[in-house]
């Protein structure tokens, strides 16, 4: 005798498939929010909204036309630039600037010096417009340009174009060459 399935089944078993992808891709969450918040409690707010629209979108995820982890990525980025519109649209109306907190390091680094270059590298892609942040956390996960692109919305060749331009700048960023004396 088969047991009927009902729906509580199916969205049971649904839930479960998406905790299990989840907890296994948390690592991009985890980049995507410290990417894109300096506060603590911005990025544990920033998590659970990737977390909730993930969810609400999950339904819709098409195994066959991407990797969980290119369409984990695209949702946390568009949740993260959404929220950093929104968060600019209120410091425009709202005089009050919330103080930055430090916060532990989730992989403590080693010696002060490494600590003092992580610092450097965070504050260096907090100040990367939301594009060139993106395409930087793609790149360092060793995303290709045409994954990139999926991601982004954008074409592959116009992946690797953003990709070299912005390797070029952090390059002129970390070695600026002295002004020449005339």
């Amino acid at each position: 005798m088969d047991i009927p399935v009902t729906a509580a089944d199916a969205t049971t078993g649904l839930q479960q498939r998406f905790a299990g992808l989840l907890a296994q891709h948390q690592g991009i969450v985890l980049k995507v929010s410290r990417a894109w918040t300096r506060d603590i409690d911005d990025r544990q707010d920033l998590i659970q909204e990737i977390s909730v629209q993930a969810w609400r979108a999950f339904p819709a995820f098409m195994p066959e036309k991407a990797a969980f982890s290119t369409w984990l990525y695209r949702v946390a980025l568009n949740v993260a630039i959404s929220q950093q519109r929104g968060r600019r649209l209120r410091q425009r109306h709202h005089a009050d600037v919330e103080p930055d907190h430090l916060e532990q390091l989730a992989s403590p680094a080693e010696t002060v010096e490494d600590a003092a270059q992580l610092a450097q590298l965070h504050a260096l892609i907090h100040s990367l417009p939301s594009m060139d942040r993106a395409l930087l956390l793609l790149h360092l996960d060793d995303y290709s340009h045409q994954q990139i692109g999926d991601v982004l919305g954008i074409s592959a060749s116009n992946a690797a174009t953003r990709l070299h331009r912005l390797r070029q700048q952090l390059r002129q960023q970390a070695n600026p060459t002295p002004n020449a004396r005339g």
